[in-house]
């Protein structure tokens, strides 16, 4: 790889880098620094973190790791060459999320072209709160914004990108309650009745840490039952929304999801949409997992009715690899409601006589102050592979999860729970020594281990990662997820492979 910075020390080994704790030294030496560090990262997470011959971690102990990278801050700086060691063991002893077999979490893989966004934008280091300091991604974020809506239906609206997931649905329930209450943005908490939202028990936990940092209080959170696919049964979203009118409270928001955490499971949101318009209630649609669908003209059927919500959270860097983080908040409002229930109006920043157009001046939409510009990995991506590329993309994980599904049920000892509708395939493995034994009196009790020692023995030989955890009366299971593209079949092959080797003596 070539030098970053065209320098006259080009081929300087790291040692005879000069001392950078000298106060007096040119920024130039920095750029030395990023050149050879740059070089590690190539080569430590981008080509061994992707081959698939290579460790998706070097599993250590939290003592023995923190001997190794030596974390103390001290008051004297360290010379570059160590330094340079630092950044090679903070790649090397951290997991390759983008590794083949990262199959742990509803992240994984790497885009490259969203990669150099991500470098770019770090680069760059500019705030995204006004056209004064970002004018480029003022424009990219608005157009990037109304590609997302348009996926969902809507010709118009709003949005915002947001800090995860979590703070889209948090913003969501905000919007909803300023829309029916707007005097609780001046007259505070005591000025509002008590207000109920309603979600699933499968829906994502930021809906309980949302309503208790917005004061609507956990206990107001209406759970709503789910058919035996984990999906919300609008017969029953109705019969709550009834009971909590009677009660004396206020029908808030309706936190459906497309794409569950655990199961991946799509709520029917026409339906939902149906219960929603007859109660005056917000219908906000958790799509941070699932939404990327939409891409697909085959699988987007699975949230049919979307266009009739008043907000979508979506992430792209979930499915489609955008990176973390690149998380949106769409709206189809069209009176700036966003802005009207977020802005503090600071002058020094969002003065009315600029010598542009004001309203391109972003930053009052969200209660952020400082916010990076998370649309730019996304835009660039797109750009590169088109609506077409990205289409693809989903579908070829829609595939491997079918492969993945055909290969298990060859298998003697792989216990599927679920039919997967989306991308999670939930099992249990049971090893030799409990088949036909189900009837015995510890048989959950051993099932309930199984998965806990098999994932400890592929984290610590490094072979790959899948995630686990219980659900309701089901004792924990493995959570299977198919992301990266750079995922095959024979990936899905070793998979199975292996959690056979790692448990077959258990």
């Amino acid at each position: 790889m070539a030098n970053m910075f065209p320098l006259s020390s080009k081929g300087q080994d790291p040692a005879e880098l000069p001392d950078m704790n000298d106060p007096l030294i040119d920024h130039s030496e920095g750029q030395l620094f990023l050149n050879e560090a740059f070089k590690i990262i190539i080569e430590e997470v981008l080509c061994k973190g992707t081959d698939v011959k290579q460790k998706v971690c070097e599993w250590k102990e939290p003592g023995e790791l923190a001997q190794l990278l030596d974390f103390e801050l001290r008051a004297a700086g360290e010379p570059q060459q160590r330094l340079l060691q630092r950044v090679k063991d903070v790649a090397k002893y951290s997991i390759k999320t983008s590794h083949p077999r990262f199959f742990n979490q509803l992240f994984a893989g790497v885009d490259y072209h969203a990669l150099a966004g991500r470098f770019l934008s770090e680069a760059l280091n500019t705030n995204l709160y006004t056209y004064e300091v970002a004018p480029v991604f003022v424009l990219m974020e608005t157009e990037v914004l109304r590609s997302l809506r348009q996926l969902v239906g809507w010709t118009e609206g709003d949005g915002i990108f947001c800090p995860g997931g979590s703070t889209s649905n948090m913003f969501a329930m905000n919007l909803a309650r300023y829309q029916l209450f707007p005097e609780v943005k001046s007259q505070g908490l005591w000025a509002v009745p008590r207000l109920s939202i309603f979600t699933s028990a499968e829906s994502h936990y930021s809906v309980k840490k949302g309503a208790a940092y917005l004061g609507i209080g956990t206990d107001n959170i209406v759970v709503v039952k789910v058919d035996e696919g984990g999906r919300i049964i609008p017969e029953d979203l109705e019969q709550k929304i009834e009971l909590t009118k009677s009660q004396g409270a206020v029908p808030l928001l309706v936190s459906c999801t497309s794409g569950t955490t655990v199961r991946g499971a799509f709520d029917p949101l026409d339906r939902i949409a149906d219960v929603c318009e007859r109660h005056n209630v917000w219908m906000h649609v958790d799509a941070a997992w699932g939404g990327s669908v939409l891409f697909s003209e085959q699988h987007r059927h699975l949230m049919k009715g979307v266009a009739r919500a008043n907000s979508v959270a979506w992430n792209p860097h979930k499915l489609l690899m955008a990176g973390l983080q690149c998380s949106a908040l769409l709206l189809q409002d069209t009176t700036n409601l966003l802005k009207k229930c977020h802005s503090a109006n600071a002058t020094y920043l969002f003065q009315q006589d600029k010598c542009y157009d004001v309203n391109l001046d972003v930053g009052d939409k969200t209660v952020q102050c400082s916010r990076k510009d998370d649309c730019l990995k996304l835009w660039l991506m797109w750009k590169a592979v088109g609506s077409i590329g990205l289409a693809a993309r989903v579908d070829k994980a829609f595939n491997l999860v079918r492969y993945l599904v055909e290969q298990m049920r060859k298998r003697e000892g792989f216990h599927l729970l679920w039919e997967p509708e989306f991308l999670n395939v939930c099992f249990w493995f049971i090893p030799p020594s409990m088949r036909g034994k189900e009837g015995n009196a510890d048989y959950q009790d051993r099932l309930a281990n199984v998965a806990p020692v098999i994932k400890e023995r592929m984290i610590k030989q490094g072979t790959m990662m899948v995630g686990y955890q219980p659900l309701g009366d089901k004792v924990n299971f493995f959570r299977m997820i198919v992301i990266s593209t750079l995922v095959s079949k024979d990936d899905m092959d070793f998979f199975l492979d292996e959690i056979e080797r790692l448990g077959n003596d258990l």
